[in-house]
């Protein structure tokens, strides 16, 4: 392995680890003496908590503690903290206990707490924890949750409203609504979902009676976040007190970032039973625990003039937060929703108003792409709707909206920097031989089957941050990104970074990116993230930021590496450092032979026998913070063509196409590999994937038995195309990747089946029941014929 910078299609370095089963997930991790813990978890949506009696368990084999949510409030534990709050403070921010002493509010509710000698051992006991429950009406119909009639779920929010938000100019939208030549609106259903990463939950605590402080190994997306929360808001002691670590991480999709009540109650058991305590969550307990995303009912209107031209988008959206605030749950369905509701194209006035709400559900926090699918999904369908409903055509009407002139400020706060929508456009219906449709479309039909194309051109903001946008918006930190930079005598590196892998191959496309700055082989760079006690304050990783925000942290860093460096470089060739260059690895003086190496740098700065240290101390090591000045705003166009077979209902995705700007591309094979796995998640949710709720609150699909995720048979080769625009604020040029395919990808699937069958209205997913109901009473069937 060379000096493979950016642009390489570098092999993964951190593939070797997991493929060979080395991987070192939470749950592989053993303190001595350990206990393991299970929770009693609430079997009722909805009700109040009459006694809880552990007389019968604590007497059970190899249990040493039970808690109970009457022993979390009589030690004053802290309840589970909000992190975000849209406009500064939400309207109605009820308490969430650890345990719960008086009332729960979803299936899977934490009661009790059981820790024993084993897992076996303690599940036995959680079974004879004997619950007294008074069981209410509950509501999971995001619909009816702020209706009169529905029931209640916290005084302190009347309703069932958590909040009212709004963004845009109602008054210009009225106005253009009032002058529009045509108005196309839906009624749109975003489907509730469930993450489903492959490694579940865990957390495992130990406490330390000589230093007094924990450390806790967990599951986390943002290791420091968590440290923050549970330390200060929870625990209530000094961050310094408690060290997070966040070992490989068998992906997140937005799961693994909140901060989870089964974490607080490990990390405060393990002092009270002064013994390590671990928790590793089962398949079950992800569906009902781990927090959803999506779950919004939402009514849209675009108005058009004469020729197609897009004047004003009217939203109106009742959000789902599930039954309590998550850490970040509102920003999802707020912020990251409503402010790129503009998408690609040229509208001038946009108005939306979401109303966040309570249910009887799991809560609801970030799933892959958060708040971009939702708005994207609505945008899309709103535009191929309009399209067919003017007969305008579905490409026409998008050139002829797209925006072509940078910087663009939109209707909704948000200020694109650069884009080339029609380019994108272009290649990909040229990829996909959009021209040879028509011909692939009769040839379907001779088979008995209905084709149909869909597009989907989105844009997304990502790259979390800024700090002073996320100050403004709500959030309760800043978004910054940290990186250090350390040397070793023999010219290895050690790049510590404050992202947190869960698959994305951070290992080696970081190493890249030091690879290409100072000259120095990929497989002497080593990245080391996931653990407070070592690495510097960080955010941690999701909304595509990583690369853009974290990578750009380690540019700065190198940069100032290479200035300091000049400055050694000068003096062990006699040299003016104004007069030193720095390329490929090699620092040069312009106009001699002069050069050396950076590996010869790094160890005279490491071991200074023969140059002055009068002026600048020994060693490179270097750290950086980057606070970017904007999103970056990734965007392209993907187009599905499907085949539905009338007599089944069965919808096959038979070729995807998509092309992407994603600015410079440090790693190709990565980023394709990104594409694929964002497109088959979105796949999945337009065909599959809904979490499923009866009249009683009982999710009936918590299982891989009853709820569908998408095999390898379900999508089709991708084709895979990439224009680029890079970004201009940050110095990589770069754009997020990681959510892309997931936010452009339902609404393709969605338009196509649409256009196969013949019809305007289409919930996600769709099943072949829901199709092959829609053909029957439709007729489409005739069109196979």
């Amino acid at each position: 392995m060379g000096v493979e910078g950016i642009g390489a299609r570098v092999l993964r370095k951190e593939d070797q680890r997991f493929i060979t089963g080395k991987g070192r997930y939470t749950d592989d991790f053993n303190r001595p003496g350990q206990l393991f813990a299970v929770f009693v978890r609430s079997p009722h949506a909805h009700a109040l908590i009459k006694s809880v009696d552990i007389s019968e368990a604590k007497d059970c084999e190899g249990v040493h503690a039970i808690y109970t949510g009457e022993d979390v409030a009589a030690d004053g534990l802290g309840g589970m903290p909000c992190g975000f709050a849209p406009g500064g403070g939400p309207q109605n921010a009820p308490p969430r206990p650890a345990l719960l002493k008086d009332k729960v509010r979803f299936v899977g509710d934490m009661v009790a707490v059981v820790i024993a000698e084993s897992v076996a051992l303690a599940r036995d006991a959680a079974g004879k924890v004997n619950v007294e429950y008074e069981a209410l009406p509950s509501n999971t119909d995001t619909a009816k949750a702020m209706d009169a009639d529905t029931p209640q779920l916290h005084e302190e929010a009347p309703n069932n409203v958590v909040m009212h938000w709004e963004i845009g100019e109602a008054d210009p939208v009225e106005a253009a609504f009032a002058k529009a030549d045509h108005v196309t609106s839906l009624d749109i259903i975003n489907n509730r979902k469930v993450p489903n990463a492959m490694e579940p939950r865990a957390a495992n605590a130990e406490y330390d009676p000589a230093a007094d402080s924990f450390t806790l190994y967990t599951t986390s997306q943002n290791p420091h976040i968590t440290r923050l929360l549970l330390a200060a808001y929870v625990l209530g002691i000094s961050e310094g007190k408690l060290r997070v670590i966040s070992p490989d991480v068998g992906g997140g999709f937005g799961s693994k970032i909140p901060f989870y009540p089964e974490e607080a109650v490990v990390t405060w058991a393990c002092r009270k039973v002064s013994r390590p305590v671990k928790w590793t969550s089962d398949r079950t307990e992800a569906f009902l625990s781990d927090t959803h995303g999506r779950d919004h009912v939402t009514k849209a209107e675009l108005a058009m003039d004469k020729d197609g031209k897009f004047l004003a988008l009217r939203v109106d959206t009742k959000a789902s937060l599930g039954a309590y605030l998550s850490t970040f749950g509102m920003l999802s369905s707020t912020y990251l929703y409503g402010t790129v509701l503009s998408g690609p194209y040229d509208i001038p006035a946009i108005h939306c108003k979401v109303s966040g709400v309570f249910t009887n559900t799991c809560p609801i926090d970030a799933e892959r792409g958060a708040g971009r699918p939702e708005a994207t999904y609505l945008v899309e369908r709103l535009v191929e709707t309009a399209a067919r409903e003017t007969g305008i055509g579905v490409v026409e009407i998008r050139k002829r909206n797209f925006i072509r002139e940078f910087p663009y400020q939109t209707a909704v706060v948000l200020q694109y920097d650069t884009g080339d929508y029609e380019t994108a456009l272009e290649m990909a219906l040229d990829k996909a031989d959009y021209a040879g449709f028509e011909a692939r479309k009769k040839e379907s039909a001779a088979n008995g089957k209905l084709r149909g194309v869909g597009f989907s051109t989105y844009i997304e903001a990502c790259g979390l941050a800024p700090s002073n946008i996320a100050g403004a918006i709500g959030a309760g930190i800043g978004l910054y990104e940290s990186a250090e930079i350390r040397f070793n005598p023999t010219g290895s590196v050690s790049v510590m970074t404050g992202t947190q892998t869960q698959g994305q191959g951070h290992e080696t496309a970081f190493a890249q990116v030091v690879a290409s700055k100072l000259g120095i082989e990929v497989g002497n760079v080593d990245i080391i993230h996931g653990d407070t006690g070592s690495v510097q304050w960080g955010h941690g990783t999701y909304g595509s930021r990583s690369l853009a925000v974290g990578g750009s942290a380690i540019s700065a860093a190198c940069d100032k590496v290479i200035e300091k460096a000049k400055k050694v470089a000068a003096h062990m060739m006699e040299a003016d450092a104004a007069d030193i260059t720095f390329e490929n690895g090699e620092f040069s003086v312009s106009g001699t032979d002069k050069t050396k190496t950076i590996g010869e740098v790094i160890l005279t700065a490491m071991v200074p026998h023969d140059y002055p240290l009068t002026d600048m101390e020994p060693g490179l090591d270097q750290r950086s913070f980057y606070d970017p000045a904007n999103f970056t705003y990734p965007a392209g166009t993907h187009i599905c063509e499907v085949e539905v077979d009338p007599d089944t209902g069965v919808t096959e995705v038979v070729k995807f196409t998509a092309v992407d700007d994603f600015g410079n591309v440090v790693n190709p094979m990565i980023v394709e590999g990104q594409v694929h796995g964002g497109v088959t998640h979105g796949v999945g949710q337009a065909l599959f994937e809904k979490a499923l709720y009866d009249e009683e609150g009982q999710m009936v699909n918590a299982s891989y038995m009853d709820y569908i995720i998408p095999h390898a048979d379900n999508v089709p080769s991708f084709a895979v195309g990439y224009t680029n625009t890079p970004c201009t604020h940050n110095p990589l040029g770069v754009k997020g990747c990681g959510e892309a395919g997931a936010i452009a990808a339902p609404p393709a699937v969605i338009n196509a089946i649409t256009d196969a069958i013949g019809v305007r209205d289409l919930d996600m997913p769709a099943t072949p029941q829901k199709v092959w109901d829609i053909i029957q009473s439709n007729g489409s069937a005739k069109a196979a014929e």
